[in-house]
């Protein structure tokens, strides 16, 4: 069974950082892509960053030049590093991962979520 587990959401103050992680452990065959998105009430969920297995990344144009995503040598934790947060980036986070393990195959995986809450 595959899990996905986040760690690092709280309360900050605008302008502050926050630094998100995500381990996914299990079965695991191989993982190609690893992501973080975002839901804020009432609104949609959204991507705000992906990397791939090779090292490709890809942002939402709020928070480029803001967030750094990456991931670990052994490529199972993925990083979400948030810098001058805004009020904005007021949402559930959440662990996104497309990931081939021994019982289903290729399958895209989710995280609980963590709350990130930036104060004014």
């Amino acid at each position: 069974q595959v899990q996905l587990v986040e760690s690092g959401g709280g309360l900050v103050q605008a302008g502050g950082s926050l630094r998100l992680s995500c381990v996914a452990s299990g079965d695991i065959f191989s993982i190609t892509m690893m992501a973080w998105y975002r839901q804020a009430p009432g609104k949609q969920r959204e991507l705000v960053a992906s990397i791939t297995r090779g090292g490709t990344t890809n942002y939402a144009e709020s928070v480029k030049g803001r967030f750094i995503i990456s991931r670990d040598n052994g490529g199972n934790t993925v990083s979400l590093q948030m810098n001058s947060l805004k009020p904005d980036d007021t949402a559930v986070y959440y662990c996104n991962s497309i990931i081939r393990d021994l019982a289903r195959g290729l399958f895209n995986y989710w995280g609980q979520g963590t709350q990130i809450t930036v104060s004014s």
